[in-house]
């Protein structure tokens, strides 16, 4: 299987966090495209806390990675979601600690939510 590269091209400011400006996948590797992972634990329940929301959506985002054999090493793009009046460093402190490097392209929404409840989502794509 080819390798996925990474790219932070000449002539832009460098990525302003942990991500890469452009991630390309070679010909020939599968797509995998992933809805939406909130804070619920398996149980339905959700993590209480924006930090504990970010860790378990991390882990509900492993656990489908896993399903179809792969890791956080196979992630392309990823899409946040953050409720209003988040804790911004907090998100950044466990998207640094969960993330591979080189790391995914990226973007992050500051918006409400589906629910109230939910303070954090993640959504990815994975080759």
């Amino acid at each position: 299987m080819s390798a996925l590269h990474h790219s932070n091209p000449a002539g832009i400011a460098p990525p302003a966090g942990q991500y890469s400006h452009a991630v390309l996948v070679p010909a020939g590797r599968e797509m995998l495209f992933i809805s939406g992972q909130i804070g619920n634990r398996s149980d339905g329940s959700m993590a209480s806390g924006f930090g504990a929301q970010i860790g378990q959506a991390f882990d509900n985002l492993d656990a489908v990675l896993g399903a179809h054999a792969m890791s956080t090493d196979n992630l392309v793009k990823l899409n946040y979601y953050l409720a209003p009046g988040c804790d911004v460093s907090e998100f950044r402190r466990v998207r640094t600690d969960r993330l591979p490097d080189p790391p995914p392209a990226s973007t992050t929404v500051v918006t409400e939510l589906m629910d109230g409840d939910w303070l954090f989502e993640i959504e990815a794509v994975a080759a």
